[in-house]
């Protein structure tokens, strides 16, 4: 339980909607706004879905008698959206080492594999493919698909050569459902080896040991052409798949991502790219504003990581910052505006950002910063498949593709908008949105509480700071609840919250036990003390709250307790 309280994170909760036994293998969707993002928008149309692929697209489009038709009027269809760089579908484990200082994030790291190759080389474990690890009963897939997403470049980050990229569709009921290209890319890191003595614990050290590896195998491969060619009087090489996996790399033209966030990180990245002879994808990128018409001329792709930089959570408020990282921080949203203006391929990834509503809130930040929002849904979508290599399958809404759509009730990147089903590889999933009571809230949750949540292992503390939503005075209806709760890790958002009469109720989702586990808060109100219980993965903590400082009445009808919570 101290994770609970450590690693709350944002998660809308949706109940599970999937394929029924007696659904037919075919659809119809009638009379929606299709935007193909390939194409024209077409204002009304159809989509017809046959065994998993889009069979016709248009405003004519004829719908066979054995289809199950679906009302599409009033509702928008999209391409189903891409997260060009993830962990999902697998296993989650501890945090990955410390990127390059100003180097983006990484996801939640694997468990380290050691190489036992002819040098034992450090961190290295290329041949580690996901599509051989995926998980179909990840939670988290369920709740990016509720979101509107319905494929990602699922990958692990721990190490130096961490393994390869999959393209998965995030729907299956075994792995080898899910798996859209395997594999699509290989995937390099520049965290330097932590711990005394270890090697290489430097930039330039990971750095030169990147380029050796790579000359072993070139080394390597002319050494095998030799050998195949006159075997006898030749001692053969020795099986290495380290190098072997490089190899394949090389010859097949498979792109390699390579980490860079800064300007000067790009551009050094981009040289380094040219030494190691690749085809590179550069991840993180968020400064790319400065250096976008290099990054154009070069057609060098880049996934533009949607984890804005921001200012720790715990960070001296009166610390002074420099006018660098200040400039930094405001500039970076407008990054894919300058891409998209000096005509520079790019996608978005989520880059560990725990709910799906923050990596499409962070978007239309970029939106705001001048990025026209046909471009972002193409980033979303027709770009992330070309720069992982499945244009040819996702991203657009043509016949002869996977069937992964999303059906809205309007913009994507408009907060009030409703995600009301989604398509993977032919299959519907409704989206339900939780029930709620409707009696309007008579107590005020706004405001610093201490929480103790009582745990097998004790009391374990935190502390929260809550928020109604604007509109929500005591003559109104069902209230919206938002706020962050603290404990000794750190400090995260709460989701999904609502106030009703004096109940009260937030989930989230958190790490337990190497998988996301969903976690649901609810309780009562009564003057400044909450009690409720804690429910996550079969099992329920009770936890009490209450507000410290000078003891203002929680009650409705108290105009102290509102000064208060303004």
């Amino acid at each position: 339980m101290a994770l609970l309280l450590g690693f709350l994170i944002l998660l809308p909760v949706f109940k599970p909607g999937a394929l029924r036994a007696e659904e037919p293998p075919y659809f119809a969707i009638r009379d929606a706004r299709i935007v193909t993002v390939s194409g024209p928008v077409i204002e009304k149309g159809t989509v017809v879905i046959a065994k998993g692929l889009i069979v016709a697209v248009g405003a004519d489009a004829t719908i066979p008698p054995e289809a199950w038709v679906i009302d599409g009027k009033g509702l928008t269809v999209y391409p189903g959206l891409i997260d060009a760089l993830t962990d999902l579908g697998l296993t989650a484990g501890a945090p990955a080492a410390p990127a390059v200082p100003g180097a983006a994030p990484s996801p939640p790291a694997r468990p380290q594999q050691i190489s036992h190759g002819p040098e034992d080389r450090p961190a290295t474990t290329p041949w580690v493919n996901p599509a051989d690890e995926l998980k179909p009963d990840d939670k988290r897939l369920e709740t990016w698909r509720n979101a509107g997403f319905t494929s990602a470049l699922t990958a692990p980050k721990a190490g130096i050569f961490p393994g390869q990229g999959a393209v998965i569709n995030l729907a299956g009921e075994r792995p080898g459902e899910m798996v859209v290209k395997s594999p699509a890319t290989l995937d390099l890191t520049f965290q330097p080896m932590s711990g005394f003595a270890n090697f290489p614990d430097s930039l330039m050290g990971v750095l030169a040991y990147i380029q050796q590896v790579f000359l072993d195998a070139n080394r390597y491969m002319q050494a095998e052409a030799i050998y195949e060619a006159h075997p006898r009087g030749l001692n053969r090489p020795a099986y290495d798949r380290a190098v072997l996996v490089i190899n394949d790399t090389l010859r097949s033209g498979r792109p390699v991502l390579l980490p860079a966030n800064k300007a000067p990180q790009i551009l050094r990245t981009l040289v380094v790219a040219d030494r190691l002879a690749v085809h590179p994808i550069l991840y993180g990128a968020q400064q790319a504003y400065a250096v976008a018409d290099t990054l154009a001329a070069k057609r060098v792709p880049v996934l533009v990581s949607l984890k804005w930089p921001a200012k720790e959570k715990d960070a001296d408020p009166e610390a002074e910052e420099s006018l660098r990282d200040l400039r930094f921080r405001d500039r970076a949203p407008s990054t894919p505006a300058a891409l998209q203006k000096a005509g520079g391929k790019f996608a978005f990834y989520s880059d560990g950002l725990p709910s799906p509503k923050d990596v499409l809130k962070n978007a239309k930040k970029a939106i705001d910063a001048g990025l026209p929002a046909d471009a972002a849904l193409r980033a979303f979508t027709l770009s992330a498949a070309e720069i992982l290599g499945v244009a040819d399958r996702l991203g657009s809404i043509e016949p002869g593709k996977i069937a992964d759509l999303v059906i809205a009730d309007g913009d994507l990147f408009n907060e009030k908008t409703k995600v009301k089903m989604t398509f993977v590889d032919g299959r519907r999933y409704e989206v339900h949105e939780p029930t709620r009571p409707t009696e309007p809230p008579t107590v005020k949750l706004s405001g610093k509480w201490k929480l103790s949540v009582n745990s097998p292992e004790g009391p374990q503390e935190a502390s929260a700071d809550l928020s109604m939503a604007e509109n929500g005075d005591l003559s109104g209806t069902l209230t919206g609840l938002t706020g962050t709760i603290m404990s000794r890790l750190g400090t995260v958002s709460i989701s999904n919250g609502w106030v009703s009469g004096n109940k009260f109720s937030f989930a989230v989702s958190i790490p337990m036990a190497g998988n996301p586990t969903d976690v649901t808060f609810s309780g009562t109100v009564e003057g400044n003390e909450m009690k409720g219980s804690a429910s996550a993965a079969g099992a329920s903590f009770d936890f009490t709250g209450a507000r410290p400082g000078d003891g203002r009445p929680a009650s409705a009808g108290s105009s102290q307790e509102a000064d208060h919570a303004t």
